[in-house]
């Protein structure tokens, strides 16, 4: 069997131009990177104003497991299906971070026979996007501590800056740092590195619907509070000039092609276990003025990507999806049951019949945003037929939801065809009712507590008491009305990570509450979810090397 690098070599792509055809885009809309990349100019991009929108559909998936969901390879094999049966279809996906590819995770492309490519410049430095968020966020820190070295007009309390510095690798070691030290390089402070995804220049990016936007949003990023505890904006430091034209080239889209042809604007891309991980709004309403269908996908699992996706992107951008799919595998689904990841391999339907109880959660939860739902799954070459019949006949008869096996991975677009004729149908169907899980006006604290009951099955929330008055703090401050944006563990409807399947009766613990004003939404740290991950004891990046002028161990 080939691996996905391996694939990805093989497939003959066409020239970017010929992609851009394909959506209406002329070779003068493109600034290209090579033959197989460009970035779509801001002239095209408004003149898509006036055209009617197409069918949004999101993919997200059930908390994800060692054994491996396959999101981004079933949002890829969807559209390259969709696109199979006659509809103009575009993917949406995120960029790729550099500390998952040297870490734990590796590259997010989808894989096999559903991939965007190039893979390895996608999944490397592609076209620069993220140094970009980088520079902006660290040319701001500087001007925090220069400011303080000269003077300090604005009176600063170098206790109480909130900025922090970034860097797109996952470096334990950064979390928490000391910096002026020595004679003559300013004052000696406590500080840290978060990875970039996390950053809100990061979040401001991908929610910002224009380039003037952005500007205005970085300007209202909190970084600090003075000695009178008042807060300091970028704007007072008057960084968010040149951070926006750090920027102005990076937040143009990035149109690159999958294995089979089909076009994707691959763009942004915040984690949704720390940020509100979506890809960017410019790139997403480009898809919806360009196309008939587009397939777009939310991190991790439907209880933070798709919370997210629904309650903090849709909400600021206005966007109305038609329809979900949620993806699961047999071998997550057993995990989620009980089963350690060695003894998978074998047949058991008891711990299958156990692990759907996280599927069903996640079922009832996107029905809450009034979106119709069909799941798919994701088959891999262990899956039984007594397993696979199994899912699809609980599924149907317990949740009234249509399940449909999927082989996109192994056959591509072939593989995915009865999933983009149900998806369609469903986003056709003028079932969704797309309604947000809270309002603006509940306060913070509830619309927390509202996230963890209804969402994660708990019974209630709790945090000390400094953190509570931080919340009072920040309404008091006029910042109640902005959504939450939950930061915890991926792999469980709870904070402890150990607890799968569907939990109920827990409390979260909130660890900290920090405003995001520019990106406009307010972060809740629930558990010891970090916003600098630290590398595994094997890290990928062990693995990877040029071989004949090519790289090898990607994946």
């Amino acid at each position: 069997m080939r691996s996905d690098i391996e694939i990805a070599r093989a497939a003959r792509l066409k020239p970017i131009a010929e992609i851009a055809a394909k959506i209406g885009a002329p070779e003068s809309a493109l600034h290209p990177f090579g033959r197989f990349i460009a970035k779509l100019e801001y002239g095209f991009l408004r003149s898509l104003g006036d055209r009617p929108d197409g069918k949004l559909i999101l993919v997200t998936a059930i908390n994800p497991t060692p054994a491996g969901e396959g999101k981004t390879t079933t949002t890829v094999g969807l559209g390259d299906a969709l696109n199979r049966i006659g509809k103009e279809t575009i993917i949406c996906l995120r960029e790729p971070s550099l500390g998952p590819c040297f870490g734990l995770k590796g590259g997010a492309t989808g894989g096999g026979y559903a991939q965007v490519a190039p893979m390895d410049e996608i999944n490397l430095h592609f076209t620069g996007d993220f140094h970009a968020i980088s520079s902006a966020h660290n040319l701001l820190a500087a001007m925090i501590d220069n400011h303080m070295y000269w003077g300090n007009a604005l009176g600063l309390d170098q206790r109480r800056v909130a900025w922090r510095r970034v860097v797109d690798m996952n470096d334990r070691a950064l979390r928490e740092t000391v910096i002026g030290l020595g004679s003559g390089n300013g004052f000696t402070r406590e500080d840290g590195f978060d990875i970039t995804v996390a950053s809100e220049v990061m979040a401001a990016f991908c929610l910002a619907p224009g380039l003037e936007d952005l500007e205005e949003q970085l300007g209202r990023m909190v970084v600090a509070l003075s000695r009178d505890r008042r807060a300091v904006t970028t704007a007072d430091l008057n960084a968010a000039g040149a951070m926006t034209a750090l920027l102005k080239d990076a937040l143009r889209p990035n149109l690159v092609q999958t294995l089979e042809g089909s076009p994707a604007l691959v763009h942004g891309g915040p984690f949704a276990n720390i940020a509100h991980g979506c890809n960017s709004v410019m790139a997403t309403r480009a898809a919806l003025k360009l196309a008939d269908y587009v397939v777009t996908e939310a991190g991790f699992g439907a209880d933070l990507g798709a919370e997210k996706f629904f309650d903090i992107k849709c909400r600021k951008a206005g966007l109305k999806p038609a329809a979900a799919v949620l993806v699961a595998t047999v071998r997550a689904l057993k995990m989620h049951g009980g089963v350690a990841k060695d003894a998978l391999g074998a047949e058991n339907l008891p711990a299958l019949e156990a692990g759907l109880a996280n599927l069903a959660r996640h079922i009832a939860n996107l029905r809450k945003f009034g979106v119709p739902v069909v799941v798919a799954v994701n088959r891999f070459g262990s899956d039984t037929a007594k397993e696979l019949a199994f899912v699809e006949s609980s599924v149907a008869r317990e949740f009234a939801v249509k399940t449909i096996v999927c082989d996109h991975w192994a056959r591509g677009s072939a593989g995915a065809e009865a999933l983009a004729h149900v998806a369609a149908a469903l986003a056709d169907s003028g079932e969704a009712e797309f309604r947000l899980l809270y309002p603006d006006d509940m306060s913070l604290w509830d619309k927390t507590r509202t996230i963890a009951r209804e969402i994660y099955g708990a019974a209630d929330i709790a945090a000390d008491a400094s953190v509570q008055a931080k919340f009072r703090e920040l309404e008091n401050a006029g910042w109640g009305r902005l959504p939450v944006c939950v930061a915890k563990t991926q792999y469980s409807f709870s904070d402890d990570p150990s607890l799968i399947g569907a939990p109920t009766g827990h409390v979260p613990k909130i660890r900290d509450v920090l405003l995001r004003a520019g990106a406009g939404f307010v972060v809740v740290l629930m558990g010891d979810v970090r916003t600098m991950p630290g590398l595994p004891r094997s890290p990928a990046a062990e693995r990877i090397r040029v071989v004949n002028g090519e790289i090898d161990g990607l994946f």
